[in-house]
């Protein structure tokens, strides 16, 4: 069982669940296929589990290292966005819609997504590698982010919250729609959704 799964807070963890979605954060492992490292550079990526009948041996000496989520709104919270490889038109989709909800930034269409990724490695982690949070008021928040209650994560959809875990999400509950939250999916993507990016999350487990 290898250590490639990655959960809300963007940890990598070892799970016999399988994962809907491919992630990149570079190369991870060395010539064995132990996690070495968090992180290799500052684009975290969202990739599809197949593309151009390319075949790829997980974990392989000296390659990338191939992370997996349970579903996009996972990733998200983790810090990932779309590939513009092999999800060109979702990459497009949100990069817009990041443009629109953080146009404090002044950035616009010919800005380089590497401008938008340093803004979200600023929002995943601090210096000491810690997840950075937030705190923000349920109601204020979109469908498909993240909440932290109690060291665990919560999906929030249809004014509920979601259980999250490897293998998929618990019942929903409801809480005041009122409460100050502790919000786990980086800031700028929370705007990014706000503004119309429809991130993909699966309910069905429930």
């Amino acid at each position: 069982m290898l250590q490639n799964r990655v959960n809300p807070f963007g940890d990598i963890i070892a799970t016999k669940a399988r994962g809907k979605w491919l992630g990149n954060r570079g190369q991870l492992h060395g010539t064995g296929k132990t996690i070495l490292r968090p992180f290799k550079h500052k684009a975290w990526i969202i990739c599809v589990l197949e593309f151009k009948d390319r075949h790829r041996v997980v974990m392989s000496p000296n390659l990338w290292t191939e992370l997996f989520f349970l579903d996009e709104a996972t990733a998200m919270a983790a810090g990932h966005r779309p590939c513009f490889e092999c999800r060109r038109a979702a990459a497009n989709l949100f990069k817009a819609a990041w443009l629109k909800g953080n146009p404090e930034y002044g950035f616009n269409q010919k800005t380089l997504i590497g401008k938008i990724d340093e803004v979200l490695q600023k929002e995943r982690i601090n210096e000491k590698g810690q997840k950075i949070t937030f705190e923000a008021i349920l109601q204020d928040l979109p469908d498909g982010i993240f909440i932290e209650i109690d060291s665990q994560a919560y999906l929030v959809a249809n004014e509920q919250l979601y259980l999250w875990s490897p293998f998929g999400y618990e019942s929903g509950k409801q809480i005041p729609l009122s409460t100050k939250v502790k919000v786990l999916t980086p800031r700028s993507m929370v705007n990014t959704i706000r503004a119309g990016y429809p991130v993909e999350y699966n309910l069905v487990n429930t």
